[in-house]
């Protein structure tokens, strides 16, 4: 079975269970944590997946990490997948936890690209467009691109608002490049 309908499955009971229990939001952030802290260290996802590290030096590894800082209930998952061999499985179980929450709760994914770090303001002013868009809440991630030099690039769903200088220069050099004032005989 290929790694993510394992991990869709694992990610659909946690919800399920966390659901059932009324901690769904605490356990979305804990999941998030998870991911960012994965994201921050490739140490860790190369532990989780290296074959040769004991479980048991794995699930340490994670206790350590995040006991107190985490509810019981995802401590406990991480332990039930450790015990069933999965632990390799966490990063992208995490995912799509992420993306199955955003789902059940009606969330849309958003992208801005700028060439700088987003200012309060400005992340609320993208927000609110992109909320618009979608026309519902949107979880809205950022990622800086000095390429763009200004302006910036709004993904929801399948349209983009593409306001960077890069594109406006795009657009100019295939402007320039059809020179409309060459007659050709």
């Amino acid at each position: 079975m290929s790694e993510i309908r394992v991990a869709s499955r694992y990610a659909k009971s946690l919800i399920e269970l966390a659901d059932e229990k009324g901690v769904l939001d605490e356990v979305h952030e804990n999941i998030l944590l998870l991911q960012d802290t994965c994201d921050g260290s490739v140490d860790l996802r190369l532990m989780l997946k290296n074959p040769i590290i004991s479980r048991e030096a794995k699930l340490n590894v994670l206790r350590r990490i995040f006991e107190g800082k985490i509810n019981k209930l995802t401590l406990s998952f991480f332990e039930i997948l450790t015990k069933k061999q999965r632990e390799d499985l966490l990063y992208v179980i995490a995912k799509e936890f992420h993306a199955q929450y955003n789902e059940k709760m009606q969330i849309e994914s958003a992208l801005v690209t700028t060439p700088f770090e987003l200012t309060a303001e400005l992340r609320a002013a993208l927000q609110a467009e992109a909320e618009k868009i979608a026309g519902k809440k949107v979880d809205l991630k950022e990622k800086v691109n000095p390429e763009l030099i200004g302006g910036f690039i709004l993904q929801v769903r399948d349209r983009q608002i593409d306001t960077s200088i890069n594109s406006r220069l795009k657009e100019l050099r295939v402007k320039f490049s059809e020179n409309p004032y060459i007659r050709e005989f």
